[in-house]
């Protein structure tokens, strides 16, 4: 029975150990493993989200629950390479909004606990967390688009949770959190154009694990989002962002051929996505 368990094992506790910048607490951050059949991958999403299938062994695995690292006693967070270099001048804020950030978390994902196994709703906590937490890393850190994936890839786990859990409106959540990551990577690639905020400090862009579709990715997104959870009641303001999101995707045609970071399928997507957001403006004209 041991072995069959330890066979059965989805994470496991890395060796390295933390010590969190802000409260000093001493822990190891648990990894996933991925090998002998965990992960069986399924569709991808015009998100660019990559769906996986579950197994008989293992059961479902959402990877993106453990991508974030966060201290299991104040409940800082942020992505694993940037845990330990937040700025000593910002740890002062990040302690005192410890209390609320764990109320607040805990509100909307009820009896999380850092302490245990990280599984779907601790998962989507965590990427919580570190949507907030960024606001204490300084521009050098990027941390406007980092803010955008946390946002977009929780919302994406809450997707799952409103299909475990029913009727408990994950759905709703789901889309805020989406809303909020149309804004923040709209927000991001502004920055960076107007050389308020580089995005040199990342070179991961995601938006997922399986796959790096770099900065044409983001570009991508920043347009879908747009036309997927931008304004939508005054048609003045939906064809206005409409016509700025399609001047976003038109930008990576303009970027050559594709390559290992801007793949044919990212291309294909943002072609259908031009497509369809010219047919919904000429249907608000018509």
């Amino acid at each position: 029975m041991k072995n069959e368990e330890r066979e059965a094992k989805i994470s496991f506790q890395s060796k390295e150990s933390y010590a969190c910048p802000v409260c000093g607490e001493v822990f190891h951050r648990e990894e996933l493993l991925t090998g002998s059949g965990r992960l069986i991958a399924g569709d991808l999403t015009d998100e660019l989200h990559r769906f996986y299938e579950p197994s008989l062994k293992y059961g479902t695995i959402y990877p993106l629950a453990y991508q974030a690292t966060v201290c299991p006693e104040c409940w800082f967070a942020a992505m694993d390479k940037d845990f330990l270099s937040l700025p000593k001048s910002n740890r002062q804020k990040a302690i005192a909004d410890q209390e609320k950030r764990k109320s607040d978390t805990l509100q909307i994902f009820p009896n999380v606990d850092f302490r245990e196994s990280r599984g779907l709703i601790s998962g989507a906590a965590s990427l919580y967390l570190v949507l907030r937490c960024y606001d204490f890393f300084p521009k050098e850190f990027s941390p406007t688009i980092k803010q955008g994936i946390a946002a977009l890839r929780a919302g994406w786990l809450l997707d799952e949770m409103n299909v475990k859990y029913p009727g408990q409106h994950y759905d709703w959540v789901a889309r805020l959190f989406k809303k909020k990551a149309q804004f923040l990577y709209n927000d991001a690639i502004r920055r960076e154009q107007s050389g308020i905020e580089s995005l040199s400090s990342i070179k991961i862009f995601g938006p997922d694990t399986d796959k790096n579709y770099a900065y044409e990715g983001a570009l991508y997104l920043c347009a879908l989002l747009k036309s997927k959870y931008g304004p939508m009641a005054d048609a003045a303001q939906r064809t206005a962002s409409l016509e700025d999101a399609r001047r976003t995707v038109a930008k990576i045609f303009g970027m050559g051929k594709f390559s290992k970071a801007k793949p044919g399928t990212l291309l294909e997507s943002a072609r259908a996505l031009y497509d369809k957001i010219n047919r919904e403006i000429a249907q608000i004209d018509a």
